[in-house]
């Protein structure tokens, strides 16, 4: 094994639980082990010294010549640690120890013992579906059947090769079906929603090109999982908020059928539920939104599940996220910044543990809860930061419309003198994006045409104008998706009827929730 980085060492003692770290200072008291990997772990994990440097001045006994064997050896001792103290919770650890384990009984012709521990594995196996283990356990039983020691009977042969053959049919489509998995994900967070014909057909093709054949009801726990998480992942990409909603129900309710699997897959589970609650905000479901965040809140309740730092910190996550998107489906702005300005210091924090991908969506809502409370200045703050990433080929989609809504934003501002130069601006990027369509055509035409000379009668009958523009657009099946990312048509409903834009979007959004309640029932 290479070894680590100073940083790759730091970061694994600082995922460490309490309970972990205490574990490992008993163990490395109890062997007896050096005392300089006691004290190097103790820098990093009790007193948090923040580099080198600082650990070196602290303990000066730590020479610098011998640092970088001392923190390799602490890295495996650590990973070493936690596989003894995680052995009794985790049944694909128990399973792996018990495969090492007969493996070295084989080697040296001890069939039968090797037989024993291979049944142990097999128990162990089968209470979490793990396929790839049930091979590995498979090919050691092949082997020793192999060496004809136990006389195995031709129904015991057929039995174990067509075990064989089941097992490899069920991985083959798991990873057929993670394949399409992975390059939808890439996809998604290049280019953001599929709006283009053309990009849709594509992605269909690529679908029905390398999507296995399939019978629902003879697939195995991690087979529909992985099947509905696909088309999860491909009806949300198309906007298909009714097909999102239909397959992440499958896949919830497949752990409420089989909570047995919660615990080994919490992570899936935690992300079932996350993206249920996006299709059930964008559907207007707000009571079975409600119904479903409870259920996130009360993840950490389930009895052993034993959630580690990154599970609590994907946790907090989509929790934080949800909280926010539950003030856009009522369209209570004021109550959603006062929720953010409460929590600034936490939020802060939240950032910092989220990929590039996910920041850019939450600056863009942020900004987007800021224009809906008519705070146009600080929405502007959070736009700025998207258009200022160095990273334009993640998520540009937001890149684009990032870049209208912050021409609204300073229109609204009543910055003039910058209109010219952001239009001009915006223009060059949504050409070099291939992402100039009708939409935002209207709105470019729209702000590059008034002036300071623009009498109010005449602004309003160019509100009215553009809103009737767009109207038109809203039931295209691509230029439609646009208005996902700004409600352009309530602020335009604002500005015509001069009412703020949380009044409009408010007002729509209980008439939406009534009408799918009323439906429901």
């Amino acid at each position: 094994m290479a070894k680590p980085k100073s940083a790759d060492l730091q970061t694994l003692l600082f995922s460490l639980s309490r309970s972990e770290k205490r574990y490992i200072t008993l163990e490395l008291q109890k062997l007896g082990s050096d005392l300089k990997i006691q004290q190097l772990f103790e820098a990093y994990t009790l007193q948090q010294l923040p580099d080198d440097d600082a650990v070196l001045e602290k303990y000066p006994q730590l020479k610098a010549e011998q640092f970088s064997n001392l923190k390799a050896h602490l890295y495996h001792k650590t990973l070493h640690f936690l596989r003894e103290f995680h052995m009794h919770r985790s049944k694909d650890i128990q399973t792996r120890e018990c495969i090492d384990h007969a493996q070295l009984l084989l080697d040296r012709g001890l069939y039968q013992q090797c037989t024993k521990v291979l049944n142990k594995a097999k128990r162990l196996v089968s209470r979490n579906d793990n396929l790839e283990l049930n091979l590995e356990i498979l090919k050691l039983q092949k082997q020793v059947f192999a060496q004809g020691v136990g006389g195995e009977s031709q129904q015991k042969v057929n039995d174990i090769i067509q075990e064989v053959q089941d097992v490899t049919q069920k991985i083959s489509n798991i990873n057929l079906l993670s394949n399409i998995q992975v390059r939808l994900n890439y996809w998604y967070v290049k280019k953001g929603f599929v709006r283009k014909e053309a990009y849709s057909d594509e992605i269909a093709q690529y679908i029905n090109d390398h999507l296995p054949s399939y019978d629902e009801a003879t697939l195995s726990f991690h087979e529909r999982l992985q099947l509905y998480e696909v088309y999860v992942t491909y009806y949300l990409f198309t906007q298909n908020f009714e097909g999102a909603f239909d397959y992440t129900q499958r896949w919830v309710s497949l752990f409420d059928q089989h909570p047995e699997f919660i615990p080994l897959k919490t992570m899936t589970y935690i992300r079932g539920l996350h993206k249920l609650l996006i299709a059930q905000q964008r559907l207007y479901r707000y009571q079975e939104f409600q119904e479903t965040m409870q259920k996130l809140k009360e993840v950490d309740q389930i009895p052993n599940l034993g959630l580690n730092e990154n599970l609590r910190a994907m946790l907090f996550k989509y929790l934080t996220i949800h909280e926010i998107n539950s003030y856009f489906l009522t369209g209570k702005f004021h109550e959603g910044i006062a929720l953010v300005e409460r929590k600034a210091q936490v939020l802060d924090q939240f950032v910092d543990q989220l990929g590039r991908h996910a920041t850019i969506t939450f600056y863009y809502k942020i900004a987007c809860m800021y224009f809906g409370a008519s705070d146009y200045r600080r929405a502007s703050f959070w736009l700025q930061k998207i258009i200022n990433e160095q990273q334009v080929d993640l998520r540009e989609d937001i890149h684009c419309f990032a870049r209208i809504l912050n021409l609204i934003s300073h229109y609204e501002q009543g910055n003039t003198d910058l209109i010219d130069y952001l239009i001009k601006s915006t223009y060059r990027f949504l050409l070099l994006k291939d992402d100039l369509h009708q939409y935002q055509t209207y709105i470019l035409r729209f702000l590059k045409n008034l002036s300071s000379e623009t009498t109010e009668q005449e602004l309003l009958l160019r509100f009215e104008q553009l809103h009737r523009q767009l109207l038109t657009l809203i039931d295209s099946p691509y230029e439609g998706r646009a208005f996902i990312y700004f409600d352009i048509i309530s602020w335009l409903e604002s500005k015509i009827h001069k009412r703020s834009v949380q009044e409009v979007i408010q007002e729509k959004a209980q008439r939406r929730i009534r009408s799918r309640e009323s439906a429901v029932a």
